[in-house]
Parts: structure tokens; sequence; C-alpha cells
């Protein structure tokens, strides 16, 4: 396995700490307001990685954390007049909603709030400040950057220009705070009475963003894991001070190999609240079923930015359906095709299977590459509608259907059957009746029979089983 590791800015082979055994952490949400369609990328991406390797054989330690004290939270607390507890456990509840419709494996995966790791957080700080790597000021404490080894190695940044940037925005009264315009808070002091704070060797406050990250990796997955993840947003200044911070307190590699997702678009533009061109996923799934969205997101590299629109919506949709019909053809030709042993034609095809799952691996194996693992099921899907009937033998059959079922899992696609308020009884009769118009040669009424049943959601199709019918 290839990864492209963001630090070295090209790809390696994936060697991880254990034989076997994967430590991975994602960077999640803070719960402050529903998921948007950009939340959604990295959750599809990195659950669509844990499930690939596990398909591999490893044993996968996964984490996204749950940021749940942050200006935006308590700012959310405030307006709606609850307490942040009360907002963050609602949109964890929503959060926990949208990745079960995302089929994001939610039972392998540990969700640490920052809030349950305070002690850790305040002792990881205070070890800081303790080996002269940070500082405290008025009531808050900064990381000295001037103290990390390689401050910007991850993110390709200069400390100088960074410095000469951040003095032209810094506000005076905050900036006298600090040593350096570029040092980052890891402690913050109270400002407002009601506000939610924790009692520290530096007075009540609560942690700045970038710390609970690094606390809660180290905690539950070590000093230095195999894996650290998120969008490519957070490449700088998140990621960048979770290594700083992490590898001047734990003096090891915080994380060997780290992975960014692209940004999505709407409609060519960068997705922003200003723009009005955001959207949640509470929203696309009223319209959407959410396993749409998700095979939408492995039709192209991860780390290419992404374009949303109507239309390219839709196409997933149909291109969902296609691969979803095949997966439903093979298990309906389980129940006919006969239990007979292979023919000689049946031996070679046979060979095709072989030729399927090497290729699914292959690409899988260069850097996640989704977009030609979906081409090798279409490969598959077109394979079951031209070389399998209900004459095929049943071990061909069942041998095709569990390479499709462990492919198209292992990227975590459902085969969703269709719902919806049909008169079977009417379809079949109406179908019957196309076939004796098409006999009697009467084209007019057969197409006019076709019409009739796709004005009721229905379409058909003639195959060498006779016609078939489904909801479109």
């Amino acid at each position: 396995m290839k990864i492209h590791n963001t630090l070295t800015r090209q790809k390696e082979e994936f060697i991880p700490i254990e034989e076997n055994k994967i430590r991975m952490y994602v960077c999640g949400p803070t719960v402050y307001d529903y998921m948007h369609i950009g939340n959604a990328r990295p959750l599809v991406v990195f659950d669509t990685f844990r499930r690939y390797m596990q398909f591999k054989g490893y044993d996968v330690k996964y984490v996204v954390n749950f940021t749940d004290v942050d200006d935006k939270i308590i700012n959310k607390s405030i307006a709606e007049g609850i307490t942040t507890k009360e907002v963050t456990d609602k949109y964890i509840a929503a959060y926990m909603e949208d990745a079960k419709d995302l089929n994001i494996d939610e039972d392998d995966t540990i969700h640490p709030r920052a809030t349950e790791v305070m002690d850790d957080i305040i002792s990881f700080v205070k070890g800081l400040v303790d080996k002269g790597m940070a500082y405290e000021s008025e009531g808050d404490v900064y990381f000295d950057v001037s103290k990390a080894d390689d401050y910007g190695k991850l993110s390709g940044k200069n400390i100088e220009d960074l410095i000469h940037g951040a003095s032209n925005r810094l506000d005076t009264a905050d900036g006298s705070k600090k040593k350096s315009p570029v040092d980052f808070a890891l402690w913050k002091k109270t400002k407002k009475e009601g506000e939610i704070s924790w009692k520290s060797p530096w007075g009540e406050g609560r942690p700045g963003w970038h710390i609970e990250c690094s606390t809660m990796s180290k905690k539950i997955l070590g000093e230095t894991i195999d894996i650290h993840a998120g969008g490519e947003d957070l490449e700088f200044p998140h990621h960048e001070n979770e290594i700083a911070q992490s590898e001047g307190l734990n003096e090891k590699t915080f994380a060997n190999y780290w992975m960014h997702n692209g940004m999505i678009q709407v409609d060519g533009t960068k997705m922003s609240k200003s723009l009005g061109n955001f959207f949640t996923l509470h929203d696309i799934k009223k319209e959407y079923d959410l396993s749409i969205i998700r095979f939408w997101l492995l039709t192209t590299n991860y780390r290419q930015p992404i374009n949303f629109t109507r239309e390219i919506i839709e196409q997933a949709k149909a291109s969902l359906q296609r691969l979803t019909n095949a997966y439903f053809r093979l298990e309906e030709l389980l129940d006919k095709a006969e239990d007979k042993d292979l023919s000689e034609e049946e031996k070679d095809l046979e060979n095709n299977l072989k030729d399927f799952k090497d290729k699914f691996i292959e690409v899988m194996d260069d850097d996640l590459n989704t977009a030609d693992a979906i081409t090798v099921l279409f490969d598959i899907a077109k394979f079951v509608n031209t070389k399998l009937d209900s004459s095929s033998s049943k071990d061909l059959v069942d041998k095709t259907y569990k390479l499709y079922k462990e492919l198209f899992e292992s990227l975590g696609l459902l085969a969703k059957k269709k719902e919806a308020d049909v008169d079977e009884e009417k379809i079949e009769e109406l179908i019957a009746k196309r076939s004796e118009a098409k006999k009697a040669k009467d084209f007019a009424t057969a197409d006019k029979i076709r019409d009739e049943l796709s004005s009721m959601g229905i379409t058909i199709k003639d195959t060498r089983e006779g016609v078939k019918w489904e909801i479109s």
C-alpha cells in the first residue's frame, strides 16, 4: 500500500509501527451545528481507507474526535439559552445519524470528547510549560513556536514569513500577551461570567483547539501513531501546531504518515456561508439518500477538489443504481442458477474473477484510488449482465456474488432496494399485454404501455430471462 504523505509530499510505502496493526487519528467536527457536505468528505474517505485496510487484514484502531468546547459552541449556547453540553449532545446525536446514513462504520470508531480528557490536557500543557516550551501570560498559556524544531515542516510555511504576516494582522492588546505573534494558545483564560471553564495552575479557563487533539491522540493511541488525517484546510495551522506541541513534549515523531483530503466546491466555487452555497447533510438527505453522497465522494481522487452540483449528484445516483442492479441480479440468479459442475466455458469465465480482484487491490493500493476501484465494480457488473444467466452454474454465480459483495462493502457502498407503493399485479398485467402486443407486431401499443409504466415510475428491460422491471 502506497500513501501520499503530506509530510514528505510524495507517495510512500505504508509500513505500520506494529505488524498488521494501524493506529489512526482523524480530526472530527466541532459540534455546534449540523454537518455540512464538506465535513462528509474526510469521514467517507478515511472510513473507506479504514475499511480497505481491514479488508487487507489489518487491525485498525480508529479515532475521530469531537471538539465539544469552543467559542462557537459557547456562542450557540448563549444564543439558544441552553448549556454547552446540551448544544454538543444535540449535534453529536445529529452527527451519528448522518454518519449512519453515510454508512460510516461507527461500531469500530472511538469518539473521544475534549471535555472528557481535561485533566490530561492540563497535564500536557503543564509539561510544555515545565520544559520551557510554553509560557503563561495574564492567565493565558501560549506555545513558544521559536522552541519548536522544524516548525512548518508539514505545511511548508516559513516561520519568518508567518511572523511578518501575523504582525500585520495582530491586534496590539492581544499581541502584548505573546512573545511572538505566531505563538498559539494552549490555555485560554475565562473571558466572561458563566462561561464553561476548568480550574488549572493558571486560573479558570479552557483549552485551545490544537492541544485537544494532541492530548486525545496521545491518551488513546500513544505518543507516536501511524496515520493522522483530515481535510487539507487543517494542514495549517492545526496540524502544524499539533506536531510542534506533541513532538515538543514527547520528543518523538507524532505521526509517521499524514493524509489530507481536498476541498468541496459548489458549482466550481469554494463552498461558503457568505456565498449562499453552503449545504448541510441534514438538508441534502431530504432529497438524496446519503449512500449516493458517499458514492459520489469516492468517484474522485480524495486529494483533489470535488465539485458538487445537482447534475453531478444525479449522475452519481444513476451510476450507483446500475451497480446496485447488478448486485440484486446476482441475488436473483443465485435462486435460479443450476447446482451443477462448472462447464469448460465457465472455468474460463471464473478466471475473470481473480483478475477483477487483483485489479481492485492494485488501484486501491495506489494511494486509495477509489475512482478506478469503482471502474472495476462496473467491469464486474458488465460481466454479470453479459456472461451470467439462469442457466449458469450456482458455483460460478456464488463466487461472483461473494466477490462483488466483498469489494462493494470494502468501499462502504450500500445496495438498497427502492421502496415505493406499487401495484405489482397491475404492473405484471401491463407487461403481459405489452408482450402480446409485441408478438402481434403492434409496436404502437407496446410503446404506449411502456410509457404508461414509465409514468408509474417503472422501468422495464427485455432480457434473456424475460422482461424485468424495477422502480426508477
